[in-house]
């Protein structure tokens, strides 16, 4: 059966631009209650996390979540009262604490007060992370320069693989696809307090280099059939493309997702959050290539009687 994507694009680019605005407006929000569009990481902003659990072999020491406003009161104590909080674990025993950057007497003294007020807690789930604010930044504006390079790379990819307007829909499709992904870990750091860091760069990276390609199977396919029927009109060529390249996009993505869940869910901590963003940002691209990409490049190529537009390098004869 043939799939007639152009027919509904408006459809298309309506969950397309409300997904998008959704995730602006997410990110606002984020901008207003943290400071920043996502929740930044020690990788970008730099300081000391401190992350540990109770010891639940002790009777008693886990009968109830940690009392954040307790660990508030500690970190006000040590003049650390800009720090932040997050309780992990579904039993609420993990505390993770983020402050400025300290040294190996603070962290002591910040531990063992915790330990005093809170209970008693097992040294062997202890992990302490620490990044100065210059390494930060220099890791934050490396990623998005190797973000810009990616882009304007692919830009002028495409147009010499093909033409500019091809290169021009299929970077709307991947900022598609990494606006979304981005604002749904800006609603996941607010609501969550999920923290965004190298590795999500890293990720972002990883979802524009398979959104482009999955692009590129379907541009290539409606540039054969463009050049074997040059009476269709451009809709038309793009429905077969899509019909023919639509099993392809599929086995390929699904595939691609089925490690990416195991690491979710069976990867640890400190990958999990890297897998669901691939998760994310692959099925956006797959979404993105077949009914954003292609049914942009069908509209702008469609004159009046929809037949399609030849668009080439030299000037038509007078």
């Amino acid at each position: 059966m043939k799939f007639r994507v152009t027919q509904k694009r408006n459809l298309w680019w309506a969950i397309s631009g409300i997904a998008m605005l959704a995730s602006i407006a997410a990110m606002i929000f984020s901008f207003t209650t943290l400071g920043a569009p996502l929740r930044p990481s020690l990788d970008f902003v730099g300081g000391t996390r401190i992350q540990i659990a109770r010891d639940c072999s002790i009777a008693n020491n886990c009968d109830q979540p940690i009392d954040v406003a307790q660990v508030r009161e500690v970190l006000n104590e040590q003049g650390l009262g800009n720090g932040t909080i997050q309780l992990l674990g579904n039993d609420r025993q993990i505390l993770s604490v983020r402050t400025e950057n300290l040294d190996t007497d603070r962290r002591e003294e910040l531990l063992n007060s915790l330990t005093k007020l809170i209970g008693k807690f097992d040294p062997q789930t202890l992990q302490i992370d620490s990044v100065g604010p210059t390494v930060g930044e220099e890791l934050f504006v490396s990623g998005i320069l190797a973000l810009l390079v990616a882009f304007f790379g692919i830009i002028v990819y495409l147009s010499i693989r093909f033409q500019f307007d091809y290169a021009l829909f299929a970077i709307l499709a991947l900022f598609h696809d990494v606006l979304i992904t981005a604002g749904v870990f800006a609603i996941l750091g607010v609501t969550m307090g999920v923290e965004v860091d190298s590795l999500f760069l890293v990720s972002l990276l990883t979802i524009v280099g398979f959104s482009v390609n999955d692009t590129v199977v379907i541009y290539d396919r409606i540039r054969e059939n463009m050049a074997a029927n040059p009476d269709y009109s451009i809709n038309r060529v793009v429905d077969d493309a899509v019909t023919q390249t639509l099993g392809r996009s599929i086995n390929t993505t699904l595939t691609t997702l089925l490690p990416l869940l195991g690491i979710f869910f069976f990867g640890g901590q400190t990958l999990k959050y890297f897998a669901l963003a691939l998760i994310v940002g692959f099925v956006l691209g797959a979404y993105s290539s077949i009914f954003v990409a292609s049914t942009l490049l069908a509209w702008w190529r469609k004159d009046k009687n929809n037949k399609p537009v030849v668009i080439t390098d030299t000037p038509a004869s007078e």
